[in-house]
Order: C-alpha cells, then sequence, then structure tokens
C-alpha cells in the first residue's frame, strides 16, 4: 500500500495512517525545546557568573574575590537545587519546613560568609566584588524565578 499520496504538483503528503505521528513528533519536539529554555532560563544567573569571569580576568578586577563570591554562589545553588526536590517530596512537614529553612537559610549565611571572608582575609576590593558578584547573581535569579513564576500561572489558568 502507498504510505503517501501526490498531488498534481508532485508533492508527497501524509495519509491518514501518518497524521498522528507527525503532530505527535512536532509536539515532542516542541515540548523539549521548551524544557531547554525553561532550564536554561532557571540557571541563568550561574550561566551568566560563569561567562563573566573571562572579563572580571581581563579587566583587571579583583580576581580573588570574584571567584570566592562565584564559587560560593555556584556551591549554594547546586546544594539548594540539590535540596529542593528533597524537601518537596518528604511526608511530614515539619521535614519539609526544615529542609527548606536549611536551603534559604544556609544559603544566605554561606554567602555571607563567603563575601566577608573575601573582605578581611583579602582586602576590601575582593570582599565588593564577592558582594556585587553575589547581589547580580540574585537579582538575576530573582527575575527569572518571577518570569517563570508567571508564565507558569497563565499556563495552569482556566478557560473563562
Amino acid at each position: 500500500m502507498l504510505a503517501h499520496a501526490t498531488r498534481p504538483d508532485d508533492r508527497p503528503t501524509a495519509l491518514a495512517s501518518d497524521a498522528g505521528a507527525r503532530p505527535a513528533a512536532a509536539a515532542a519536539s516542541e515540548r523539549s525545546d521548551a524544557a531547554l529554555a525553561t532550564a536554561f532560563l532557571r540557571y541563568l544567573d550561574v550561566v551568566l557568573v560563569i561567562a563573566s569571569t573571562p572579563f572580571v580576568l581581563l579587566g583587571g578586577l579583583p580576581g580573588a574575590g570574584f571567584a570566592i563570591g562565584a564559587a560560593s554562589w555556584i556551591v549554594t545553588r547546586v546544594a539548594v537545587a540539590w535540596i529542593e526536590p528533597r524537601a518537596w517530596n518528604a511526608r511530614e512537614t515539619s521535614v519539609r519546613t526544615a529542609l527548606h529553612l536549611a536551603a534559604i537559610l544556609g544559603r544566605v549565611w554561606l554567602v555571607a560568609l563567603a563575601v566577608l571572608v573575601a573582605r578581611f582575609a583579602i582586602g576590601t576590593p575582593d570582599g565588593i566584588a564577592a558582594a556585587v558578584v553575589v547581589l547580580a547573581a540574585y537579582t538575576v535569579e530573582l527575575a527569572t524565578k518571577l518570569m517563570l513564576r508567571a508564565s507558569i500561572r497563565t499556563s495552569l489558568r482556566r478557560p473563562s
């Protein structure tokens, strides 16, 4: 049996048996593209911290302070990404609350400690560099979380 029929202009078109395969493949491709874009947005702060490293080094800015701030940001970001799924999957409310609280407060304390270490162990310019990289990364993370939350809410709304 023929898999495709031809039009007068000799371009093949799918028959009814192939009709379900193409939209499903296109939908799967769109979902994977959307998942990739969402993952990129979710970790845009980390991407920007890593991407700004050559500019900091070439610009003669305090590299040690930047490295301390960037490392503390990335380490705490990975730790929170590791803790959050465990917190949401916890059965007991007290465990869930404790894990969320540990992730939030632990992150704040570790990043603040890194900025203080950069300031007092190396010098004021390095402390400022560490604080600036952390502040910039936090701003980007907050903005992307707000954007992703808004897109999720609009997709979950029921049609009127």
